[in-house]
């Protein structure tokens, strides 16, 4: 497994020098997140990529972000938006939101940006009663055992046409047989099915190898 994730790595610093290249914004955003001691679980750069293709092309106007972490991937998502598009990122540590509000200043996108502190679970139903909705994009990146309910908090937010991509649902090849030691494994398999029998929704889901390790992504699109 060492080998190959050293192939894994390598392939993805090619893919990524040629096609995501760096720059000053998001690699300060990295270093500001590592040394506020925030876990290196931000998605890679690639991925970013991938996130900001996606809303670009979806012509989002409109964006969730279900955990923010130190920012990196909410850059990438807010980078795509017009200039009246707005982006709403929700973190339940506040020491990482206050990290997150430095990264997204420093890139010139606070005033495109919200973070929201507190519980998903708790904000998400405040957004209803707001009318922050519907959102043209959803991407769901916290923590696992909640997301069944962060997929359907993501439609209840949706409109006809909307996109929810959640994050890490290979779990390291786990997610394909029952692990009930393991949480994370359980709430992600739990959120896969809640999609496969959901009518409103048509998914799939993909396993990704990187310089992240072995994982995956799930996009699912809203049809009503």
């Amino acid at each position: 497994m060492s080998n190959d994730h050293a192939q894994w790595t390598t392939v993805d610093r090619y893919f990524t020098d040629l096609l995501a290249p760096a720059d000053d914004a998001l690699d300060a955003a990295l270093a500001d997140s590592t040394a506020a001691g925030l876990p290196e679980i931000a998605v890679a750069p690639n991925q970013g990529k991938l996130l900001h293709l996606l809303v670009a092309t979806q012509g989002a106007r409109n964006v969730l972000e279900i955990g923010t972490l130190g920012g990196y991937s909410t850059i990438w998502l807010a980078r795509a938006l017009p200039a009246d598009g707005r982006l709403i990122t929700l973190e339940y540590d506040p020491k990482h939101a206050e990290v997150a509000r430095g990264n997204l200043a420093r890139a010139g996108l606070d005033k495109t940006v919200e973070v929201r502190v507190g519980a998903a679970l708790d904000t998400l139903p405040l957004l209803e009663q707001e009318g922050a909705g519907p959102f043209d994009f959803v991407f769901i990146d916290a923590d696992k055992v909640n997301n069944p309910h962060y997929v359907s908090w993501a439609l209840n937010l949706s409109r006809p046409g909307t996109l929810i991509v959640v994050d890490n649902v290979g779990r390291a090849g786990k997610v394909a047989t029952p692990h009930p030691d393991d949480p994370a494994v359980t709430g992600t398999r739990e959120m896969i099915e809640l999609v496969a029998r959901e009518p409103r929704l048509d998914a799939t889901a993909f396993q990704v190898v990187g310089t992240k390790g072995y994982d995956g992504l799930l996009v699912a699109r809203v049809l009503s």
